[in-house]
């Protein structure tokens, strides 16, 4: 009995798949910091173990998967890496490659102690934020929008391939 499915047809299964796991969580992160921060601010180092969790665990390793489905594809497509709608997915992928390990990663492993030493020196007492821990989440909150935006982007030159 022969499989119904080629080669390519189970890369692309594992290259959407990649993308809906490891990077549709990336998306509730824009929710968490709010909710945690509206809820209470002790809630937030939750959230940078949490959003830690996520980018190390499920989108680091989904980048590399889509990466390499994605090579797999080209080979098995014929698809030719000059086609802007190619070569402009894959700069955009290594740009939140390296937004992942150069910038997010480490925003957490700085902000989740930051706010934890803030919690503790308030003890049971209000909580009032730091003006350097706002303005870093402020600014992790921003670089996230815009990688979403990027995702967003990718899928649309993946789905459309304009100029193809």
């Amino acid at each position: 009995m022969e499989l119904a499915v080629t080669g390519y047809e189970i890369s692309l299964w594992i290259h959407i798949t990649a993308v809906m796991v490891g990077f549709g969580a990336t998306f509730a992160e824009a929710l968490m910091f709010p909710l945690a921060l509206q809820t209470s601010p002790r809630h937030l180092p939750y959230v940078h173990r949490l959003q830690l969790a996520i980018n190390q665990y499920l989108a680091t390793p989904a980048l590399v998967i889509v990466l390499i489905t994605g090579f797999i594809q080209v080979a098995d497509g014929n698809w030719e890496l000059a086609k802007f709608w190619l070569s402009a997915s894959i700069l955009i992928l290594l740009v939140i490659g390296g937004l992942l390990g150069g910038y997010f990663i480490p925003a957490d492993r700085k902000l989740g102690p930051m706010v934890e030493r803030e919690l503790a020196a308030a003890g049971d007492g209000e909580v009032t934020l730091s003006q350097d821990y706002q303005e870093a989440a402020r600014r992790e909150g921003i670089v996230g929008t815009i990688t979403g935006i990027l995702l967003v982007i990718v899928v649309y030159l993946m789905v459309a391939k304009p100029g193809l």
